[in-house]
């Protein structure tokens, strides 16, 4: 544990971020560094409980009151090799997860729980200044080679098992740029891109190869992956957005969200444009979805100059306190007020979000420009057969004035042309790869699926521990096949 009975005198303080007036002018990640007092006091709050909830939440398996207490008492090395013995990413999740961890911790019952997030991404960042990351080469290499099909966090974390284990890995990736919906979904003021390359020079210094601009698939053909490769682990994400396709889809203005944030990404990171650009400056934006996605997409708004920003969502607003469906040692799902959406409410004068709201119609000019959406308030039921319905409410219908719209309402499944098709690998009733949690094998010899593509849009850590338990499944396939 942390100080004993620190937990009952020390209070949670929250980390320190940029302020708005100053971020919204730039890309630049908001978080300001976190100082060795300010982690070491807050690691004195974490108070030994019998049984570690943040152990049972956590998909990798972090070990948070041991590293705590190390980190209390001085010892960041250590704590640093123990989170590595879990995390192979921990600059990734300290920054972008939700905090499974922090949602399941004791603490948090009658309390606020530890900053085990901003414990977690201050070891790994001390552990970068200092020089103790370093290449972990294998001292066997194995004759087998293996292919993972996409660089996101799940075949990131993939290559670099398989790669520790002693195989021969190759990493194809269809962009200019490893790191997937991290390298070009995530704004970077939430996760700056050299973040990644960092541990991705460190991969390759390691002997995991990259090739870039090459769409497994397409510019290489599964013929030649299966007469090159022993293994092809598919972690190609589920990138098949939700479309809404309503009177006026056709209208200019509509876009993905995806698209929308890739290409600021794009912008900030030097990487060509192959779309017309989308620039929102001076204009009125609409973001239907309430996600971390819609989210993403208010912040990047803001930056660009927006004249209002307005989030929409169908459901209802979500409690400010747990409900009694949704104990403790449940993650809590409550309303939760992002860093993008503060601040909007600060340009804009107002909260940005609004709820029960349905989307009818998106409305053109007669040039085929957006210049308005039909929306409409929505009461929400239960039907007969148990399942959510909404209904629209008499009178409520109104034609909102937008220039842009941006779709925020989740992804479907992976894209099928090409890799997965070419494959002939059989899907679940939801589109995804069919491979179970156990072995990762799909139906066509030689495929393995991870990640997204597997288990549907998730969460990084998710991703990350799919990712690792594959590569554990083929090492012990290959194994057991010699």
């Amino acid at each position: 544990m942390g100080k004993l009975g620190g937990f009952l005198e020390i209070h949670r303080e929250e980390k320190k971020i940029r302020e708005i007036s100053d971020r919204i002018k730039d890309f630049n990640e908001i978080d300001i560094p976190l100082n060795d007092e300010y982690i070491e006091t807050q690691a004195a709050r974490c108070m030994d409980c019998g049984v570690p909830f943040c152990h049972w939440a956590c998909p990798v398996d972090n070990h948070c009151p041991e590293w705590q207490d190390l980190v209390y008492n001085g010892e960041w090395k250590k704590a640093l090799d123990l989170l590595l013995s879990t995390n192979p990413f921990p600059e990734f999740t300290g920054r972008i997860c939700p905090a499974l961890c922090e949602g399941s911790c004791t603490l948090g019952k009658n309390d606020k729980p530890v900053t085990t997030k901003n414990i977690e991404l201050a070891i790994i960042e001390k552990g970068w200044k200092n020089g103790w990351v370093k290449p972990k080469t294998p001292k066997k290499r194995f004759d087998k080679k293996i292919a993972v099909i996409g660089s996101g966090p799940s075949g990131l974390a993939a290559a670099q098992t398989l790669n520790r284990f002693g195989y021969n890995v190759t990493v194809y990736e269809k962009n200019e740029r490893a790191g997937g919906l991290l390298a070009l979904g995530i704004p970077d003021f939430k996760l700056d891109k050299k973040i990644i390359d960092r541990r991705v020079k460190l991969m390759e210094e390691e002997g995991v190869k990259f090739i870039y601009n090459t769409e497994a698939g397409k510019d290489i053909s599964n013929e030649e992956l299966e007469k090159e490769f022993d293994i092809i682990l598919m972690s190609c994400g589920s990138k098949q957005a939700r479309d809404l396709n309503i009177k006026g889809r056709e209208a200019k203005g509509v876009y993905l969200a995806m698209d929308f944030l890739t290409q600021q990404n794009r912008k900030v990171n030097n990487i060509p444009l192959y779309n017309e650009e989308i620039d929102v400056k001076g204009k009125n934006v609409l973001v239907i979805g309430g996600g971390d996605t819609g989210s993403d997409c208010v912040g990047t708004s803001v930056r660009q100059g927006a004249a209002s920003v307005k989030q929409i969502e169908i459901l209802n607003k979500p409690s400010e306190t747990r409900a009694s469906k949704n104990p403790w040692p449940q993650f809590p799902m409550y309303l939760k007020t992002s860093t993008s959406h503060k601040e909007a409410t600060e340009v804009y004068g107002n909260d940005p979000r609004e709820w029960n709201v349905t989307t009818k119609e998106f409305v053109k000019d007669e040039n085929g420009n957006l210049c308005g959406v039909k929306i409409a308030k929505v009461e929400s039921f239960v039907n007969e057969d148990g399942r959510l319905g909404f209904r629209e409410v008499e009178g409520s219908e109104e034609i909102m004035k937008v220039d842009f719209v941006f779709l925020a309402i989740g992804f479907l499944h992976p894209y099928f042309e090409g890799l997965l098709e070419n494959s002939k690998v059989e899907l679940d009733g939801r589109g995804n790869v069919s491979a179970n949690v156990i072995d990762f094998k799909t139906s066509a010899p030689k495929y393995f699926a991870a990640g997204d593509v597997r288990r549907g849009q998730s969460l990084v850590v998710w991703a990350i521990s799919e990712g690792r338990n594959a590569a554990k499944a083929i090492h012990e396939y290959l194994r057991k096949n010699k």
